[in-house]
């Protein structure tokens, strides 16, 4: 008898793990509008996530959330600011790993029409 209730208080407690156990899946529709499922998001789009525990049920629904930035949109957003900023620029023009050379003007310039480039062709229109 003691057999079994230990028996039944392992399942018990085996099912309530099972129960806890709940992962993300993100959905997104592409730019030809087909619907993609996935257990990452993707960079750069704006997705729904469902929250599914291992039974396969949808514990809750979020609110579609918005697109977390990439890196190489990050990274182009703050070299945008950075040259746009007042603030004297240096260039490592030797290859040792320490900047060595003041940015020009102009230099300062086409760096920025890179820059805006960039965030252009790396970032999310705002929408």
């Amino acid at each position: 008898m003691r057999l079994v209730s230990r028996s039944c208080l392992l399942l018990l407690a085996a099912g309530l793990c099972a129960s806890a156990s709940a992962t993300n899946v993100y959905q997104w529709k592409d730019s030809k509008g087909v619907t993609h499922s996935s257990d990452t998001p993707p960079p750069g789009q704006r997705v729904e996530t469902r929250r599914i525990d291992t039974s396969g049920q949808t514990v809750e629904t979020a609110e579609p959330e918005a697109a977390a930035e990439s890196p190489q949109c990050a990274t182009a957003r703050q070299n945008q600011q950075l040259l746009g900023s007042g603030v004297a620029l240096q260039q490592d023009t030797d290859g040792d790993g320490k900047p060595d050379k003041t940015l020009s003007d102009e230099e300062r310039a086409s760096q920025k029409n890179l820059a805006d480039a960039a965030v252009k062709a790396y970032c999310p229109p705002a929408g």
